[in-house]
């Protein structure tokens, strides 16, 4: 195998797990009360968070005032990932994963379950991977206390 091969084949790998390490910086900015002051860091200019009922911002100013929205609404919640998915090309990569998490809405003290599929692209920018598109695809949002096979 030549050096070239074997150094594509690293960097390839390198990359997937700077996303993956993107993709915990991500859980823990939202599960630090969806701090408002980091998430725009991981996000590219004119990236943008979507997330179905829970709203769409595009651009940092954008998603900074979704997350302190964020903040009003949760008061709790526990960003649990896994089987991640990375496709890398070039400067660019798409991932799916999904989600499982307990979450506590300031209303009424509500306890929610909520599990999610995530699509992202990435944009890779200055040498540092970043959000260009986070989709939350919601797959369930059930109470606590009743669980999700009653709804079934």
């Amino acid at each position: 195998m030549a050096s070239t091969e074997l150094e594509k084949r690293i960097a390839r790998l390198e990359d997937i797990e700077a996303i993956k390490q993107l993709k915990a910086l991500y859980c823990d900015i939202c599960d630090d009360n969806h701090n408002p002051d980091r998430i725009t860091k991981i996000f590219a200019a004119d990236g943008i968070w979507e997330g179905g009922d829970f709203g769409k911002a595009q651009g940092h100013e954008a998603i900074r005032k979704l997350f302190e929205g964020f903040q009003k609404l949760i008061s709790f919640s526990q960003h649990n990932v896994f089987n991640p998915r990375i496709e890398v090309d070039g400067d660019r990569a798409r991932g799916v994963w999904y989600l499982l998490g307990p979450f506590t809405f300031r209303k009424d003290d509500g306890a929610r379950w909520i599990a999610c599929r995530y699509e992202d692209d990435y944009v890779k920018v200055n040498g540092e991977w970043k959000y260009q598109h986070l989709r939350a695809i919601i797959r369930l949002a059930a109470p606590y206390e009743t669980g999700w096979a009653a709804k079934a």
